[in-house]
């Protein structure tokens, strides 16, 4: 009886964790934001693509790696501000 007793309540402590899991993964946590954080992710490849390009876009990279960094700081503080 002990023995059953103690299977049981391993069982039960392995299930739940997996039932958390399943249900977790049954309903994912909706992003908040989903366009901002596309476009930080569009800014920031356009950004790495313009860092290592061959050529200064006819003297525009300087000014425009300076304006995609606040487009970035900009929207990374609209998401942040939301959170609060």
């Amino acid at each position: 009886m002990k023995r059953m007793t103690a299977i049981l309540a391993l069982a039960a402590a392995f299930a739940l964790p997996v039932t958390m899991i399943s249900r977790a993964q049954a309903e994912p946590r909706r992003e908040h934001h989903p366009e901002i954080h596309k476009a930080i992710a569009a800014l920031e490849a356009a950004k790495h693509y313009m860092e290592r390009a061959d050529h200064d876009f006819h003297g525009h990279r300087v000014e425009a790696l300076r304006a995609t960094d606040e487009a970035i700081h900009q929207l990374r503080l609209a998401v942040e501000s939301d959170k609060r």
